[in-house]
């Protein structure tokens, strides 16, 4: 039978001893390899029989097996060398002069690098290349059987390696090839053979382990079992996603390369001339898998040691996992890793691969090309590598945290942009001076928006870390010296006598000063480094991420301010001169309206009166009220509401509109004056808002006895006009009383219409009352403590509350309220109870007004505007300013809201009054042909000849 695949080639030197057949008698001196199966004669079973395979586990790709090619029977003709036809080999200069290759043809599973004619293996005739020997004929029939013998054994030894049969003592290249043709080789190639072997040895190990992963022992049964063991199904799903993130992909690119590595094997064994070609191809197939997976890692890790620290149920199931013999005794961490460490250790096999290779092999050019994509990659991968580690550190901090009871503390910890930016422990002195040792140690973490001062303490067995002061966020965070010289730290020896341990050791620290931009004195903290290097680290630090966070503030602000005017309202300065034109005075009121026509005008109130004018131009001034307390615009009723002194008065927005233009003269403004209040005592505070479908006006009136709270509806114009002279009450036509007078026995400083109801804020609390509840008006003081549990929490949140001025009330949704004072908030239930186990947010400024734009409270304080979530209490955005004050007090109702601050003017007219508005920001979406949101015009690519 002809043989149609050639085997290589081996030349065999003049003089070289002939083989031994092991049938003969002269058996005793043949010794068989460990992959050759017994002669039928020796009574000796098939060795592969005898092979537990249990100790490597079956690749899932079965190879097939293949007809077996013989060598040259001895019946048939043949030449008088006896030679393998061999696959391309390069060898060193000494090697080829004693054997002489042949080449073999080229199949379609090499590396496409074509040969010529000329390198072609032939069995026509003697090789050229190869020296020619005449041996008898009886020997070169034993010399053929032989071979034919070992082909078979190869062969075998082949497919039980593929299909992963065989023990792993035994799974060696050498052990697959006869030991004629290793010597004929040399030993260069040689060990570059055995390197090769390693390429598929690996791959093969590798790609076992992965379907060990999903499918076998670890993801498949964890999926499938019932009840779930990672909690409900939505966190059971997401700890399948995190822990195994994208393994599947990988599995199945490497199933690729395996299969046409073990084909590329079966079609050159046992001499591969090259595999660059198929590991090129998959290294660029799967560089993006690798990506994410690699960048992710860490994330998948700190998942599974989490979930294995606080569940019992996954810790049972990790150690039955551990107890499957395929494992091999090995944890999911070891497993989880593999793709980890699969590049680099493949990098590291080619890296040996071309050390080995000749200059004149093809691979001497490819390899490197193959080991530049995967250094390239494994570089790129550094960053992402670092991200994820860092990110499981802050996941570690965050667990780690133990705040102050009671205190609602958000960090926004869940975001994923939320990271740790440096870490690290130092010292501060302690403010007491009887203290021996006035050192104390304290771990500081810098996160993407806080600076955490905490002090570790081992709790159960785990790292704790208390957090010793309220973390500082970045936008009120202020560096102080990072440049005063070192002091002596006394520290305690830790070994030697007692007296070594009173006289200690002395040891520079390093100190720099960082506090809180509001309580500048209160929490400043200099805080001691152990080195130069280490505060200029602390101090780079904490420039960058406050660069960072102003960056990112100022692109995702959700109130935009924008200025209105900067010049137009001036108080005195150190730089005024006496001028025609005195100064409007400091800005303490501002509204805007449209009056008919569609124009839109500024009411500025300021301590020298009353400015009116179109926004942007000239303003005009109109009356002569000074220092209003309050301007209230009702542009459905056609109505401005102003609290002067003591009085509640009600003009005409038309005609104030035609006044400010020079169309009406200002005597025509009091032909549309009401007075609402203030005949019979000195109004306190007034607020606009609706009860039901209703628009009200609250007021508190202040008499020599006590505090009165009324209530008044506003008439639609339409109501006015059909309404009879008779119905006219104490001269005002467009108000009316809306249910009874509310008697406060305290100071009241603030009212404000809810829902169905009227919140009062007092000394004592808020007072919640109803005006249209007979006999029943107040209803109670919130929040109140009377059916509250007696915790812990409870009894701070009460101290505080005595402690803080309630500023107002905010409707959250139809079953919580919160309670807005000036240096915290607080949420209780709509029976006025406190909600949340009593716990409270802690404001950063201390607020003199706020409003409430759902679903943010705005805070003000002379220096800051603090905006936050109202659910949560997270801080959102900090605007900052000089002499900041709210223009617009209706917390209840929507419009325009104006700030005034210190403006940047300050000339020979005056220091100026910046008016500014704080525009609410909507989410960018990206519009794209595909969405519908863009439409190209017509001809718009004519240019470009599209």
């Amino acid at each position: 039978m002809q043989n149609h695949r050639p085997y290589p080639h081996v030349a065999i030197p003049p003089g070289a001893r002939p083989l031994l057949n092991p049938n003969t008698s002269t058996a005793e001196v043949y010794s068989p390899y460990a992959f050759e199966l017994g002669s039928a004669s020796d009574g000796l079973l098939n060795p592969w029989d005898a092979t537990p395979t249990a100790r490597r586990p079956t690749s899932r790709l079965d190879v097939p097996p293949r007809s077996r090619s013989r060598t040259r029977s001895a019946l048939e003709a043949v030449p008088p060398t006896i030679a393998f036809p061999e696959p391309e080999i390069y060898r060193s200069a000494s090697q080829r002069s004693t054997v002489h290759p042949h080449y073999h043809r080229s199949s379609r599973s090499d590396s496409g690098h074509v040969l010529g004619p000329e390198y072609e293996s032939t069995d026509d005739g003697p090789s050229p290349y190869s020296p020619s020997v005449t041996l008898p004929a009886d020997e070169v029939n034993m010399l053929t059987r032989e071979l034919s013998n070992m082909s078979l054994q190869s062969e075998e030894g082949l497919r039980r390696f593929q299909n992963g049969g065989l023990a792993e003592k035994d799974e060696e290249w050498h052990y697959l090839v006869p030991s004629e043709a290793r010597e004929a080789l040399g030993k260069r190639e040689v060990e570059r053979q055995s390197v090769l072997f390693e390429v598929f040895k690996s791959e093969r190990d590798y790609v076992s382990d992965l379907n060990l992963i999903r499918e076998v022992v670890f993801a498949e049964p964890l999926a499938s079992a019932s009840p779930p063991i990672i909690g409900d199904a939505n966190r059971h799903q997401s700890f399948l996603s995190t822990v195994f993130w994208n393994l599947d992909q990988i599995c199945a690119r490497h199933e690729q390369m395996l299969a046409a590595l073990f084909e590329r094997q079966r079609d050159q064994h046992p001499l591969v001339q090259s595999v660059a070609d198929i590991i090129l191809e998959a290294a660029f197939q799967f560089q993006a898998d690798y990506e994410s997976y690699i960048k992710h890692y860490p994330l998948a890790e700190q998942r599974h040691r989490t979930e294995l620290k606080y569940n019992k149920r996954y810790q049972e199931f990790t150690q039955r996992c551990s107890q499957d013999p395929r494992v091999r005794k090995r944890d999911l961490i070891t497993f989880l890793s593999r793709p980890v460490t699969r590049l680099p250790r493949l990098n590291l096999i080619l890296e040996h691969l071309h050390k080995l290779t000749d200059s004149d092999h093809p691979d001497n050019e490819d390899l490197p090309v193959i080991l530049s994509v995967l250094n390239d990659f494994l570089k790129s991968t550094q960053p992402g590598i670092a991200a994820a580690e860092n990110q499981v550190k802050f996941w570690d901090l965050c667990e780690s945290l133990v705040f102050n009871k009671g205190e609602i503390i958000e960090l926004d910890r869940y975001n994923d942009n939320r990271s740790l930016i440096h870490a690290g422990t130092l010292v501060r002195r302690s403010k007491s001076e009887m203290d021996w040792n006035p050192w104390f140690e304290l771990y500081v973490a810098l996160l993407d928006n806080f600076l955490l001062i905490t002090k570790e303490e081992k709790r159960g067995g785990f790292i704790k870390h208390l957090v010793v002061s309220r973390p500082i966020p970045l936008e009120y965070l202020r560096l102080g010296g990072f440049d005063d010289p070192p002091e002596s730290r006394k520290e305690r020896a830790e070994e030697g006598s007692i007296l070594d341990s009173f006289r200690g050791s002395h040891r520079s620290v390093y100190p720099f000063t960082v506090y809180h931009a509001v309580e500048k004195s209160t929490r400043r903290y200099t805080l001691y480094a152990p080195s130069e290097s280490a505060r200029t680290r602390w101090r780079d630090a904490l420039v960058d991420a406050k660069g960072v966070d102003d960056v990112r503030g100022e692109a995702n602000q959700w109130f935009v301010p924008q200025v209105v005017d900067d010049g137009a309202f001036r108080v005195p300065g150190p730089r005024m001169v006496r001028s025609k034109k005195p100064p409007s005075g400091r800005v303490v009121q501002a509204v805007s309206f449209t009056a008919s026509g569609g124009r839109s005008f500024m009411v500025v109130g300021c301590s020298s009166g009353i400015f009116v004018g179109r926004r942007g131009e000239n303003y005009r001034k109109i009356l002569s009220y000074e220092n209003v307390k309050s301007i209230i615009v009702l542009q459905e009723f056609n109505k401005i509401i102003i609290h002067h002194d003591n009085y509640l008065l009600s003009y005409s927005l038309e005609v104030l509109a035609r006044v400010a233009q020079y169309q009406s003269p200002p005597s025509s403004l009091d032909a549309s004056l009401e007075t609402i209040a203030g005949q019979d005592g000195g109004v306190l505070c007034c607020q606009a808002g609706q009860i039901g479908e209703r628009t009200i006006i609250v007021y508190a009136i202040k008499t020599f006895f006590q505090v009165t709270v009324y209530a008044v509806e506003i008439c639609h114009p339409s109501e006015i006009r059909a309404a009879s002279p008779r119905t006219l009450q104490n001269g005002i036509l467009s108000f009316r009383p809306f249910g009874e007078p509310l008697y406060v026995p305290k100071d009241a400083f603030s009212v404000m219409p809810m829902a169905k109801t009227i919140a009062i804020c007092t000394d004592r609390g808020i007072v919640i009352a109803n005006p249209t509840g007979a006999g029943k008006s107040v209803i109670a003081v919130v929040p109140d403590f009377g059916g509250a549990s007696n915790s812990s929490n409870t009894a701070e949140l009460k101290a505080r509350c005595e402690t803080a001025k309630p500023l107002g009330l905010i409707r959250r949704d139809a079953t919580e309220l919160m309670v807005v004072y000036d240096n915290m908030g607080c949420y209780i239930t709509k029976h006025g109870q406190p909600a949340r186990d009593s716990m409270f947010i802690r404001w950063e400024i201390k607020a003199t007004s706020f409003v409430h734009r759902p679903p943010h409270v705005l805070l003000f304080s002379s220096e800051f505007i603090e905006i936050r979530d109202v659910q949560t209490g997270l801080l959102e955005q900090v605007i900052e300013g000089v002499d900041i004050r709210l223009l617009l007090y209706t917390p209840s109702l929507r419009g325009p809201l104006y700030v005034a601050m210190r403006g940047q003017k300050d000339d020979e007219e005056g220091a100026s009054d910046r008016l500014v508005e704080l525009v609410e920001t909507a989410e960018i979406t990206a519009a794209t042909p595909a969405s519908g949101g863009f439409t190209p015009s017509e001809g718009m690519w004519d240019e470009w000849d599209m």
